[in-house]
């Protein structure tokens, strides 16, 4: 059917269905007289809505609201099953991969660990079709996937780049061999990007147009939000600061092959063993090796967990000596960007809780020309994950909620 036209009943009917489903997201199951009330609607049109919604299979009811006086009133809220979105998020280790409904609820997890000589295409299957016979479904149910990566596919050549230590995942026909393996619509992401998508959607960047989750984890990168959107660069690049050079470090030459730079060596978490040995600070026991996280990111996460248990003595020192770090490298986004605010997200940033953060933030006030207020990230558990599938939501929401068509 042609679009409707600006101005016209239908149009009009379209905008304040999605209103309405946008409300029913937001607060949960509604009765008629609320959302009429919210959306300015009269009792007769938002029953002419809340019908022709329910009609469509977008809307349910779910039950009376008992607990007010009176008679009780029907409540509807958007319905899980109108659509299924999937998330992956790929490290050089697994790939972790989700279903959520249309409510954002997730329904099925799956988790497949890195093998040597296996395909990236058949990882993103396996996990995949773990994820959705652990939710009860079929890929065919799928509206959408977002698969995050660590580094960016290329826009001009479709191949990733910055993420040399991701095997398996740099044959030049590897989009189109998994757009032949999949049958619904795949989108690619930075998994950093992602990290700060989920916190713009659900965390801690809520309500914010301008911020820089810096993250750190398996690697130290950086995500930028402008005007409330993502800015990637021209080649998908943009917030790669690992290959930052940074003051009073060695310059790391040729670094997209030693897929490291100085910002990198200074505050990663490889730095973390180092510049405990120079102060004299203890470091815990090994990580187990079953844990989730690589054994080299686990010992620092375990270092900066206790660091911060006792931020005293050495172990203030040590705090205060990584914050000067991390502050060297972000005082040159700052001065670049100048964000309302910086998200820090990532298990290694992450345990150093709010000794380190308020450390940093100290820091960064005396390097950068701007004060942005430091924030810890919210979205603690499996923030790249969650950011695939707010990306994935976003986009299906848009054309399941469309009923101008």
């Amino acid at each position: 059917m042609p679009a409707a036209t600006p101005g016209t009943p239908s149009l009009l009917r379209a905008m304040n269905d999605r209103a309405a489903l946008e409300l029913l997201l937001a607060h949960g199951p509604l009765s008629r007289t609320r959302i009429g009330h919210l959306t300015g609607l009269s009792k007769p049109t938002a029953s002419q809505l809340l019908a022709r919604l329910e009609a469509a299979g977008l809307v349910v009811a779910t039950g009376t609201d008992g607990g007010r006086p009176g008679p009780s009133a029907q409540l509807y809220a958007v319905n899980p099953r109108a659509a299924y979105v999937g998330g992956l998020d790929v490290t050089p280790t697994r790939v972790l991969a989700a279903v959520a409904d249309l409510t954002g609820t997730v329904a099925g997890t799956h988790e497949v660990p890195y093998a040597e000589g296996a395909g990236a295409v058949d990882q993103v299957c396996e996990a995949l079709g773990g994820a959705v016979k652990a939710a009860g479904l079929h890929r065919s149910d799928l509206h959408r996937v977002v698969i995050a990566t660590p580094g960016a596919f290329d826009p001009q050549t479709g191949r990733l780049r910055y993420a040399s230590h991701l095997p398996g995942w740099h044959s030049p026909t590897l989009l189109d061999d998994l757009a032949a393996a999949l049958p619904m619509p795949v989108e690619y992401e930075n998994d950093v990007n992602l990290a700060a998508v989920a916190e713009q959607r659900l965390g801690a960047a809520r309500g914010h147009e301008d911020f820089v989750l810096l993250w750190n984890e398996e690697g130290l990168g950086a995500a930028l939000v402008l005007g409330g959107r993502l800015h990637r660069g021209w080649t998908g690049g943009a917030g790669e600061v690992g290959f930052l050079p940074v003051p009073g470090h060695p310059l790391v030459r040729q670094v997209t092959r030693a897929n490291s730079g100085g910002f990198q060596e200074l505050a990663g978490h490889q730095a973390l063993p180092r510049l405990a040995a120079e102060l004299g600070v203890e470091v815990p026991p090994g990580p187990a090796p079953d844990g989730p996280y690589p054994p080299q990111v686990a010992a620092a996460v375990a270092l900066l967990a206790r660091a911060a248990d006792s931020p005293e003595g050495p172990y203030l020192a040590f705090l205060q000596a990584y914050a000067t770090g991390l502050a060297t490298g972000l005082a040159s986004l700052v001065a670049v960007l100048d964000p309302e605010i910086v998200v820090l997200s990532g298990s290694v940033i992450a345990a150093g809780g709010e000794p380190l953060r308020g450390l940093l933030e100290a820091e960064l006030s005396e390097l950068a020309p701007s004060r942005p207020r430091l924030v810890a990230g919210q979205v603690r558990e499996r923030p790249v994950l969650h950011g695939a599938l707010e990306s994935a939501l976003a986009a299906t929401r848009d054309a399941v909620f469309d009923t101008s068509r």
